[in-house]
């Protein structure tokens, strides 16, 4: 789908030692392989997921190509604001430093839900819980020299509500708008709450990228909203996707590279794109800002 540059993990990542990276989302896909790649280059990783299980078996799996990494385990469920402050107040306890922050973690296409504290699934998660994570790091990543924060969105970000976002609507399921759009809705935010922290934090080096089209478990989401739509379109789709290894690349990159530029949209592989309409409107960018920091403190964030 997409060109770009050509990054080699293995030559361009430099050494990480004595450097500390938080992945969400850090136990399959994009994630998994992200944490992979920066361990072997001697990272602390800090790998950030909702189930204790699957992160244990992600650490063992890493750990078989690179035996010497150290990996630390931090129970993180993003749809949760509770859960969301403890794992802030456990990495904030633990370490005084944090060099990178990939919010890599992401729900796709999910049925109408909510989070636990009512905000629509894919927006609550996507958004909200990695907004205030950020929000309760932004101490120690202020306290590190040239300290970089990646968001994960998409080129779904094409596909957002009318205007951009609907806001008044997000503490609901928003069930009566199709998933994609609110999908698209989610990461349209992610690219205007790189593009505010660019702005209101300069110190800090902060990204957005689409991944490209990656056969990950996040397609399950829409396996499970859509099953026989998903069995129709797999085939079609399938020569159009391209392996975790590929899709990882443009994070490593923006994690890494001194390349990398703040404030931009990045992707496959490192390629800097201006996203949509929407996603270059600083009005917007500042309305979701005040909206989700007086979101966050109506629950005492």
């Amino acid at each position: 789908m997409f060109g770009g540059k050509r990054f080699d993990p293995d030559k361009e990542i430099p050494d990480l030692t004595a450097k500390t990276i938080l992945v969400t989302g850090g136990n399959n896909g994009l994630g998994l392989e992200t944490c992979r790649q920066l361990a072997k280059h001697n990272a602390h990783i800090y790998l950030a997921a909702r189930t204790p299980s699957k992160a244990e078996s992600a650490i063992a799996d890493i750990k078989g190509t690179a035996p010497n990494a150290n990996i630390t385990f931090l129970e993180l469920d993003l749809a949760s604001l509770e859960s969301v402050k403890k794992a802030a107040d456990t990495f904030s306890a633990e370490s005084d430093r944090l060099d990178v922050l990939i919010n890599n973690a992401g729900v796709m296409a999910l049925p109408a839900s909510t989070t636990k504290e009512g905000y629509e699934i894919q927006f609550g998660t996507n958004h909200i819980g990695h907004f205030l994570f950020t929000k309760l790091l932004m101490p120690t990543l202020q306290r590190t020299a040239e300290s970089r924060i990646v968001n994960l969105s998409s080129e779904g970000h094409r596909l957002p509500p009318k205007g951009g976002l609907a806001l008044k609507d997000a503490q609901s399921n928003m069930a009566s708008y199709n998933t994609w759009v609110r999908y698209g809705q989610s990461k349209l935010a992610n690219i205007l709450f790189t593009r505010e922290l660019s702005r209101r934090y300069p110190a800090i080096k902060s990204v957005s990228l689409h991944p490209g089209g990656i056969d990950t478990g996040l397609s399950l989401g829409f396996q499970k909203a859509h099953p026989w739509l998903a069995v129709f379109l797999r085939p079609i789709a399938s020569p159009f996707l391209t392996t975790v290894q590929k899709g990882a690349l443009t994070q490593l990159f923006a994690a890494t590279s001194e390349e990398a530029k703040t404030g931009t949209y990045y992707v496959p592989t490192a390629t800097e794109n201006a996203g949509s309409k929407y996603s270059q409107d600083s009005k917007l960018a500042g309305e979701l800002w005040d909206w989700t920091e007086q979101t966050l403190a109506e629950h005492g964030y």
